[in-house]
This record gives C-alpha cells, structure tokens and sequence, in this order.
C-alpha cells in the first residue's frame, strides 16, 4: 500500500464524515458501518501496519510513543488531517480539541484499551481534553482532526 493509496481510503471515509456532529451518536454509526470486522476497519489497520513497516508511518518518537502526521487538512480530505500514534501502555501528553477529533483503536498486542474503549472508533465533541491513554497492551490509533485543530497543554 503506498501513501497515495491510504490517501484514497481515507478520503472515502472523510467524504462520509463531512458536515457530520463530532458525537456519540456518530461514533455508534462509525462502529456499525466502519468497526472491527468491516472492511473499513480491516484495510485501515493493514494499510496503517503496511505503512509503519515501510516507514512512511510513525515517523517519529518520544517517550516511547511512535507517531507522525500523515497529512495535513486538505480539500480531499474534508479538511481533517490525519495521525497515527503507535502507544504500549502508556498516556501521551494532554490536549484538547477545539473541532472534536474522531480516533479509530487498532490494537496490536494483548486486550489494548484507548481510554478504556476496546478496538473501534472514539468520537470526543468540540472542546473536548485527555491524556490519550493505552492500557492493557499495544495498539496503533489513527486520529482525524477537523480543520487539524489539537491544543497541547503546558
């Protein structure tokens, strides 16, 4: 898989996102139509293991958590951009979301939790904050980002 094919998988998903409310009812729909045992979510962890194998994912590293930005917001992509993190067992910095943010749980190894939700996908609301967490194992989390829109707390 090249990063212009994930481009085109993401860009099928964020066509269906867009103008969509960041909350709970959105994230019950993402994991009827788009969670674990779809093809959605199967090609989305394949392409995102595939991408961290070839380097062009998770590009980068600090305390022991692998991330990276894929791409920034753009026009195709419904204006969110797009990270994977690579976490085991261990909560990344706090922040919040100015626009909301919609995180799709991919665990790797053991029963990986992110914030205490399984594999699937999380939806936090506008001006919504955490400290990203995975418990229980290893897990990747792909993160969308209206408008790319993320505020680290000092």
């Amino acid at each position: 898989m090249s990063k212009s094919e994930f481009r085109e998988q993401i860009r099928g998903l964020t066509d269906q996102l867009a103008g969509r409310e960041l909350n709970q009812a959105l994230q019950t729909w993402l994991n009827a139509e788009h969670g674990p045992g779809s093809d959605t979510y199967d090609q989305l962890e394949q392409a995102c293991r595939k991408g961290m194998a070839e380097g062009w994912m998770c590009g980068h590293e600090a305390g022991g958590i692998r991330y990276g930005r894929v791409f920034k917001p753009e026009g195709d992509l419904q204006d969110f951009s797009v990270d994977v993190v690579d976490m085991n067992n261990c909560a990344g910095p706090h922040h919040s979301h100015p626009t909301g943010e919609i995180d799709l749980v991919m665990p790797l190894e053991g029963d990986a939790l992110f914030d205490d939700n399984p594999a699937g996908w999380v939806v936090y609301p506008a001006g919504s904050a955490h400290r990203p967490t995975i418990s229980n194992g290893r897990a990747l989390v792909l993160y969308l980002l209206p408008e790319g829109s993320i505020e680290f707390t000092r």
